[in-house]
């Protein structure tokens, strides 16, 4: 059918992510740094999201585009919705009874001081090949589908978000890249989900002071750099962050 629908320009569309926050019906994503039209069926043409772009990137247009599909579009915000009270329960059994519930995401710091204290008697016996690295770990759990949205960890802290293979495959993952960050690790291909919304509200909703994302150089790795990206955007802070790509046999080929 001919009807009336937006339009984006990307040439003029800076990815902030303020037309996709205002869009009610979810027809908007953020996609490599700009804004998209993925669901041309969610798109009522009414406009909300017009007002909205700072750089004036959304118009109108009337073409040949699906019919508006309100009972979609109410089901997909019920699955949002949903999505979003478990992980506000999650947060609050987290926060209420930090030794409690699953062990799996209990959450929990570490002290490291007594591993770092005996750091340097190890590395003294390298040579005898007994030298035992030291974990660098700040926190648990790591896995982004289980990290709370606030902790206290978060407070002042430099985040390191690692896809999984990168520990396996960069030899001295501890030393260069987890030391002194709050890890945080995923995979977007077997999770399957955009991991950007859990990681806007984790910039910011604390006191992020810096973010690394290491990843592998394999093209599915994409996906957790693209979700970095555009949380950064999208949490509206202006905070140092870098990328840095990992080589299938262990190596750093970019940063």
């Amino acid at each position: 059918m001919v009807r009336q629908i937006i339009h984006i320009d990307e040439e003029k569309c800076t990815g902030c992510g303020i037309c996709a926050n205002a869009c009610h019906e979810g027809a908007i994503d953020i996609i490599d740094g700009k804004a998209k039209l993925v669901r041309e069926n969610f798109c009522d043409g009414f406009g909300d999201c017009l007002p909205e772009c700072p750089t004036g990137a959304i118009t109108f247009e009337t073409r040949e585009a699906p019919e508006y599909d309100e009972a979609k579009v109410k089901e997909a915000k019920a699955k949002k919705e949903a999505a979003k009270a478990m992980n506000e329960e999650f947060n609050h059994e987290v926060h209420d009874h930090p030794f409690g519930g699953c062990p799996g995401s209990r959450m929990m710091t570490f002290d490291h001081s007594a591993d770092e204290a005996n750091e340097g008697a190890a590395e003294a016996s390298a040579s005898s090949g007994v030298a035992r690295p030291v974990s660098r770990l700040q926190q648990w759990p790591v896995q982004i589908k289980l990290l709370p949205t606030e902790a206290p960890f978060y407070n002042g802290a430099k985040l390191l978000i690692a896809a999984d293979c990168t520990a396996y495959a960069y030899a001295n993952m501890h030393e260069d890249f987890m030391k002194g960050k709050v890890t945080l690790i995923g995979c977007p291909k077997l999770d399957d989900i955009d991991y950007t919304e859990k990681l806007t509200e984790i910039i910011a909703n604390n006191d992020i002071k810096s973010v690394t994302v290491v990843r592998m150089e394999v093209p599915c790795c994409g996906g957790i750099q693209r979700a970095a990206e555009n949380a950064l955007r999208a949490s509206g802070k202006f905070i140092p962050w870098q990328v840095v790509v990992i080589s299938r046999d262990g190596k750093i080929i970019d940063e």
